[in-house]
């Protein structure tokens, strides 16, 4: 093996008289650098959990503590009130301590203790603080007194330099909602899907299920929130994601795009050269702590949101069961994976302890694309294991990775910082056809050739030969806005910070002395090839039948629609019931994901947007009503919209309460008609918003065009619409849209067009003099 011998840091040669063993000393440096980088990283960890443990004070407020009290001490009182002189009376006898050493050593305890337990209160004062969440309700623009009393006690409780992990401690808990609270909401939801009789049998459900089994469930669901910090994420993360058979290629995993009208260079090594390295500058930072933890602003002050999902970015592979799979995370990787045509290298990204710098990243990943050699046996499409059903992955890996060579690779590729695709195709805007170039860029990153990507990797990068980029990642270790803060950060600091030189290479200089990046060795035997037919021929059809499309909307932006004092997010949610109703000639259930990050180790929730409101203002609309009248509902819909994300953000939501009921029941083994009803609901229209994070890293002024047109996922159901949108600067809307091509009913190019119409239709609605008829 080529990697065991560049190992080897030993040279052995056999004498008469036994064995010398002659030292290398590149190889020792190489292990006392490694050793060095390594207890770096340890007194670094030590350092952010002694900052995390006492935050909101620092460590060096204890030094003030102890200070305060022995001047106080001096002036001969007592602030403890004889606790000192107790502490000291305790203290055991030992004839080398003086008086004076005791009374000071009994001070210092005593200091210590108050402040712990000042940092105790501050903390819960903190929590308790950050449990209010009524500032969410107000008015735009309107706060009230105790809103604004609120906000000077959790900055005078915040500390003065949070890192990425200090609030963890302090961020509340999500509460559990009341059963009849949750079925009323959820009747609700579904009464404008529903007609009287449908309706009446549902409700007749739920009457019986709040009145016997629904107490029940709920006291064991109060008992677990009791003990754990969040009583649906883990659960959400098992059975949601992780005990699906199916494959999580198009089903689960998303998407992110590159810069839409730019490509920082055409050259695919330099492109891949500044992209890693700033990866791995953002790795540095998070473990560094060095991250602005994320935050929802209010009044120039934020409220902090649960950094929990960042924990897990890098290093992270999630490992196939038979019955469940795992998500593994290794505390450091200094190696990443790269693909190019069929070979699989491991890249080590350090020497001597030092991050290469991106021209040297650049000069290896040129090494792979000029690498002759060709793929082992069965190693080409060995990544499609990733992309067919869990369970034949799982046994195959069982079966052929779990000793030798075939291990040891598979080792480097899930311990790996991340996985990088050097794709042999050209993506982006081709020719004159933008939507037809557009469409095929964005499968490629869902998909690809389904072999190409390690899907159970966190996140793969793809670099496409002329330069283009993008992002796949996987969805039970965290959520698309994780991810996005990444690649944000990452586009940032390519372009602004690092760049390229006339040539479009990467700056700075070469070790011409660094070794190749090793290919990694697989023994494939003829079952194994067969098992990788099958997967490849399940995901291959699945690719084949995802229909993808996107709609960049240049026509206005959310700057016109905020001057018309309407929500955008609520304004692009009846856009799209709008758009779906005429569309699909009926309202349909539909979900739109909104974070509960607010509480800690919170993830999503649902807001089911088709309601009542917004169904009687598209009748209304679709009827011919007057202006008048459709403008009132059109507003009406827009601020139970907002009301209903507002409440799922602040803990009131229903659909993940009922999910847990039902998680109960199954545990129990009792049946529930109504929570089988609820769960087996399909979502004909699925809808997610990432938000633009770090905008303050982008020039938007001078350079508009380096912006991020967001990203996209699979269809959540076989006859439903999955809609991603992103609403760029004041005036861009992109909107990525999918569906299956073996549904008669569904069409993502023309619910594109319905899409365009729809906005249209809406802001002609809101604008001062519209035009009649406004259909």
């Amino acid at each position: 093996m080529a990697e065991a011998h560049q190992a080897v840091g030993f040279e052995f040669t056999v004498i008469p008289e036994g064995t010398d063993a002659q030292l290398s000393h590149q190889a020792l440096t190489e292990i006392y650098l490694s050793a060095v980088h390594s207890w770096k990283k340890c007194i670094i960890r030590i350092k952010n959990s002694v900052i995390k443990g006492v935050y909101p004070a620092s460590p060096f407020s204890w030094l003030f503590v102890v200070i305060a009290i022995l001047a106080t001490m001096y002036t001969r009182s007592d602030p403890s009130m004889g606790l000192i002189a107790k502490i000291q009376e305790n203290l055991p006898v030992s004839q080398s301590l003086s008086t004076q050493c005791k009374v000071l050593l009994s001070a210092v305890i005593f200091s210590t203790m108050l402040w712990l337990l000042l940092i105790f209160t501050m903390r819960l004062c903190l929590k308790q603080l950050l449990s209010y969440h009524r500032w969410m309700f107000e008015p735009h623009g309107k706060m009230s007194t105790t809103t604004k009393v609120w906000v000077a006690l959790v900055r005078i409780f915040s500390g003065r330099k949070p890192r990425l992990y200090s609030y963890q401690g302090s961020l509340p808990n999500l509460p559990v909602p009341a059963v009849k609270d949750t079925v009323k909401r959820y009747l609700e939801s579904v009464r404008p899907l529903m007609d009287d009789a449908q309706y009446e049998r549902v409700a007749k459900l739920a009457a019986e299920f709040e009145s016997s089994l629904g107490n029940r469930l709920q006291w064991y669901l109060k008992l677990k929130a009791l003990w754990v910090t969040n009583y649906v994420s883990d659960w959400w993360e098992e059975y949601v994601y992780l005990r699906g058979r199916s494959p999580i290629m198009v089903n689960s995993n998303y998407y992110v795009m590159d810069f839409l009208y730019v490509t920082p260079t055409p050259i695919q090594a330099a492109r891949a050269g500044n992209t890693i390295y700033a990866m791995l500058l953002y790795r540095s930072k998070l473990n560094k702590e060095e991250i602005k933890p994320p935050a929802q602003w209010l009044l120039r002050s934020a409220v902090p949101c649960c950094s929990y999902q960042f924990e897990r970015m890098f290093n992270t592979c999630r490992i196939p069961g038979t019955l469940t799979d795992t998500v593994h995370h290794w505390n450091d990787s200094e190696c990443i994976v790269v693909y190019h045509k069929g070979r699989f290298f491991q890249l080590c990204v350090y020497q001597e302890g030092r991050l290469l710098c991106p021209r040297e990243i650049e000069f290896q990943i040129q090494r792979i694309l000029d690498d002759p050699s060709a793929p082992s046996k069965g190693e080409a499409k060995l990544g499609a294991l990733t992309a067919g059903d869990r369970t034949p992955w799982a046994r195959a890996r069982a079966k052929y990775f779990s000793s030798g060579v075939n291990k040891k690779s598979l080792d480097c590729i899930e311990k790996a910082a991340f996985f990088v695709t050097l794709d042999d195709e050209e993506q982006g805007i081709m020719g004159d056809n933008l939507r037809e170039s557009l469409d095929h860029y964005i499968k490629s990153l869902l998909h690809g050739k389904c072999y190409k990507r390690w899907f159970d990797k966190s996140f793969s990068v793809v670099f496409y030969k002329n330069g283009k980029s993008g992002l796949n990642g996987e969805h039970s270790w965290g959520d698309a806005p994780v991810l996005s803060h990444l690649w944000e950060y990452t586009l940032a600091t390519e372009c602004f910070q690092l760049g390229y030189n006339a040539e479009g290479h990467c700056k700075g200089e070469v070790d011409a002395s660094l070794p190749k990046p090793q290919k990694l060795n697989w023994e494939i035997p003829s079952e194994c090839e067969e098992q990788i037919c099958q997967s490849l021929a399940l995901a291959q059809a699945l690719a084949n039948d995802v229909d993808m499309h996107v709609v960049v909307f240049r026509d206005f932006g959310k700057a016109k629609v905020k001057k018309c004092r309407v929500n955008p997010d609520a304004f692009i949610q009846i856009a799209l019931q709008l758009a779906h109703y005429r569309d699909q000639k009926r309202f349909s259930l539909t979900y739109e994901s909104a974070m509960t990050r607010l509480f800690r180790e919170g993830r999503t929730e649902t807001v089911r947007s088709c309601t009542n409101e917004s169904c009687a203002f598209i009748r209304a609309l679709e009827g011919g009503e007057t202006t008048d009248v459709c403008r009132r509902l059109f507003r009406t819909a827009c601020e139970k919209h907002q009301r209903l994300c507002r409440m799922a953000s602040t803990g009131a939501g229903f659909d993940r309460h009922l999910f847990c009921l039902y998680v109960v029941s199954k545990y129990l083994g009792v049946e529930s008609p109504f929570l089988k009803e609820v769960l087996s609901e399909a979502w004909q229209l699925a809808s997610s918003h990432v938000p633009h994070q770090m905008i303050d890293l982008f020039d938007t002024v001078n350079h508009p065009e380096y912006l991020c047109y967001g990203g996209g996922f699979g269809p959540v159901t076989d006859g439903g619409y999955g809609v991603c949108y992103l609403m760029l600067g004041g005036d861009v809307l992109t909107l990525h849209v999918s569906c299956k091509n073996s549904c008669p009913a569904t069409d993502a190019r023309k619910f594109g067009a319905q899409i365009r119409t729809a906005l249209h239709d809406l802001i002609q609605l809101l604008s001062p003099n519209p035009k009649e008829p406004l259909k």
